[in-house]
């Protein structure tokens, strides 16, 4: 396979260069007759029948998706759903322009299969985001978009910044998700109790004029007793859970990854992001989307029998290359 035989120079490069890099040559085919077509045709074959999904008054060809943090301001929402997803999710997105925090910023940890990322909402911003979308064609499939904060906004000021994000751009998503869950802006997770999640929910709801989908993504990082209140208030406001954001947790990491701030996806959050699965679909009946660690499909089926509704990769894709949502589509439909 090409990209088995280019991930060892891949791999040798740093990671947000190379993301860079993939990114520029996969927004070359967003205006080019055919080029979608041709992507789709160099990503592998399909499966024979793909496996459709309602869920949130949605149809999704099928139920895999690509998560949060790959494209961040949209550019390539058109043309990603050629290598096989049945939905994709940008952003996160943030009301202002950010760039988001100091590089090196985005880490593999090609041991342990994984990621370390401290990203920090880099964003072009809302207004800039609906330009790019406005300007694109649209995609074939759902498109998500997740709705971040700015660094260094007040707690008190959270509800009414996400309600604005939302309206810029709320023509332009199919579903939308409240992140406050990334370990990369200092003081959001906070924003996870019950009192802060209500009202920023209860903005974007009464900012809402089309009744679009909402979610909320969640850290898997939460103990016992707060993820239940949190889930428990939250529910009568949402459509569905993401499960679950990066962790901040450095369980079983090769000593030099302890020390580096960041959240940590990809195999390392398998366990963690399953078990919190788990105890999300015993707590609420709302549509689960399935997070972290997901690269095969053993996970994939793992995570749809435990009660997830979709799944959304992103570690998964680094390590398995372009072909990998095929893969295990066809895996899924064997």
């Amino acid at each position: 396979m090409i990209y088995e035989a280019l991930k060892p120079f891949l791999f040798a490069l740093d990671a947000e260069r190379v993301h860079e890099e993939a990114s520029g040559l996969l927004r070359w085919a967003v205006p080019v007759p055919g080029a979608r077509a041709l992507l789709g045709a160099l990503s592998g074959p399909g499966p024979a029948r793909a496996r459709p999904v309602e869920a949130f008054g949605l149809r999704f060809p099928n139920p895999i998706g690509l998560a949060a943090g790959f494209d961040k301001d949209g550019r390539l929402a058109s043309v990603l759903p050629a290598l096989g997803f049945g939905f994709v999710e940008i952003g996160s997105v943030t009301l202002d322009p950010q760039p988001g925090n100091p590089r090196p910023r985005l880490f593999r940890l090609p041991g342990e299969r994984g990621l370390l990322n401290r990203m920090g909402f880099n964003s072009a911003g809302a207004r800039e985001v609906a330009r790019i979308l406005a300007a694109s064609p649209r995609p074939r499939v759902p498109l998500g978009i997740n709705l971040g904060l700015n660094k260094g906004v007040a707690a008190s000021e959270a509800p009414a910044r996400y309600a604005r994000t939302f309206r810029i751009l709320q023509r332009h998503g199919d579903y939308f998700v409240v992140n406050v869950s990334s370990p990369n802006t200092p003081g959001l997770r906070s924003l996870q109790g019950p009192q802060d999640l209500v009202a920023i929910l209860g903005a974007v709801r009464e900012a809402d004029t089309t009744r679009k989908p909402l979610l909320v993504k969640l850290s898997p990082d939460l103990d016992a007793a707060d993820l239940e209140a949190t889930v428990r208030a939250a529910a009568p406001l949402v459509h569905g859970f993401i499960v679950s954001n990066t962790t901040v947790s450095r369980d079983g990491l090769d000593a030099r990854w302890k020390a580096e701030a960041g959240g940590v996806s990809g195999a390392p959050l398998k366990a963690r992001a399953l078990t919190l699965l788990k105890t999300m679909r015993a707590l609420t009946d709302k549509p689960l989307v399935a997070a972290g660690g997901i690269e095969t499909v053993a996970d994939a089926l793992e995570r749809l029998r435990a009660g997830a509704t979709l799944l959304q990769l992103y570690t998964g894709l680094v390590y398995g290359g372009p072909g990998a949502v095929k893969r295990m589509l066809r895996g899924l439909e064997a």
